[in-house]
């Protein structure tokens, strides 16, 4: 049994704060402050660029890489960390495509991160060869797959209300019609049990700032299934993901398996802290963080709805249907979240309409939804949030 206790006693948590925005960007796990100190002084300051090989940087990204791996039930040398998540969105897409050339659709869904939509259509544009973007509504991805699709590019947790796709079945389906699979685990990957290897996933890529607790801007990971991984061709073929790097050879030569889909020179001071974060999982059960997640949730939920009915809940209310998040919509959402950020109840905005808070068991408990339903109905019922401060655009909501 997870000790949620210990597991709180981690993380640096501001007195006064009741923290529900882990699905945007984790808290500091107090290791990292250490870790990423002796990078910088016992590594960087004194051994230089003698710390590449003798403080063991250039191995980070496969064995951080497979630290993940383990997380999302992929097997070791199948996952490797660097560069930000659009890159992978971008390298997974494209090596997708290439291994299923004779098909010109990728199939998505609305409630995909922007930005995933946006490298498909980017890549589209560069490789002018008559690809097709297709966008449905979530719950209507599975009637959509069909023999015409060379890829399907999902996120599997929605980022506004926590809709959790079934990784597993829309794989099978996928590959029943000779379609690949690219998942994005941005809100999958430390909030729910994963497995790659179980679902059949093709490719998988997420960051790690969420529920990994790497700090912001914290390196992407990317997974390629073992069986494409020698035949597999990097669309970002940088100088890390060559078989030789330090050959400087003026032609490109995939390296071995995973190491290929490395493209730049790896984020040494980031991986250390996410490092750090990652030691928080040792001893963690992911179904115990799910099922604490499902009654946080549950709890969160009921608690809302009988004292502030205003509010519309976004989220699926069956637990096993959403991730460790829960959303709900208001018009006046967004000075709403600014009003409780005032008040030391920190969730986070997304538009239109979706006040949204991520549930993580790992430092939240009963007492903080609690707390933080208290905070919710003054400032919804008392219209606190009504106030010209709180109505004022910032750059990040």
């Amino acid at each position: 049994m997870t000790d949620f206790k210990r597991t709180r006693s981690f993380f640096q948590m501001p007195n006064g704060v009741i923290y529900l925005d882990g699905n945007s960007l984790g808290p500091l796990p107090i290791a990292a402050k250490q870790r990423v100190a002796k990078t910088l002084v016992d590594e960087w300051g004194e051994q230089l660029i003698r710390g590449w090989n003798t403080a063991g940087w250039m191995a980070k990204p496969s064995l951080i890489g497979d630290r993940i791996g383990r997380l999302i039930g992929a097997p070791n040398g199948s996952v490797v960390m660097g560069d930000t998540l659009s890159i992978k969105v971008y390298q997974a897409l494209a090596s997708a495509l290439e291994l299923n050339p004779r098909r010109r659709v990728i199939l998505s869904d609305n409630g995909n991160f922007p930005t995933d939509l946006y490298m498909a259509e980017g890549l589209i544009r560069s490789l002018d060869r008559g690809y097709v973007l297709k966008v449905v509504a979530p719950e209507e991805v599975e009637s959509a797959i069909d023999e015409t699709i060379a890829a399907l590019l999902l996120t599997e947790v929605d980022y506004r209300t926590g809709r959790l796709h079934d990784m597993q079945a829309l794989t099978r389906k996928a590959h029943a019609v000779g379609a690949l699979t690219v998942w994005d685990l941005a809100h999958s990957a430390g909030a729910i049990p994963v497995d790659v290897t179980a679902a059949k996933a093709d490719f998988a890529i997420g960051c790690t700032y969420k529920y990994l607790n790497g700090g912001p801007g914290a390196p992407a990971f990317i997974y390629v299934a073992p069986k494409h991984a020698e035949t597999v061709r990097p669309a970002l073929s940088g100088w890390l993901g060559h078989e030789a790097p330090f050959a400087f050879d003026l032609e490109y030569r995939a390296g071995r398996g995973i190491e290929r889909m490395c493209v730049g020179t790896p984020p040494i001071i980031a991986l250390a802290a996410l490092d750090a974060a990652l030691d928080v999982w040792e001893g963690v059960n992911m179904s115990d963080v799910r099922n604490a997640s499902i009654a946080l949730g549950d709890l969160f939920i009921r608690e809302l709805e009988a004292r502030c009915p205003e509010l519309t809940l976004a989220s699926p209310r069956d637990g096993t249907k959403r991730g460790s998040q829960v959303s709900f919509r208001h018009a006046n959402g967004y000075p709403i979240m600014q009003a409780l950020i005032a008040r030391g109840l920190i969730g986070d905005f997304r538009a239109p309409d979706a006040i949204r808070f991520g549930l993580t068991p790992l430092y939240v408990d009963a007492s903080d939804i609690h707390a933080a339903v208290d905070v919710i109905e003054d400032v919804v019922i008392h219209r606190r949030w009504d106030a010209a401060q709180y109505r004022t655009k910032a750059n990040v909501t």
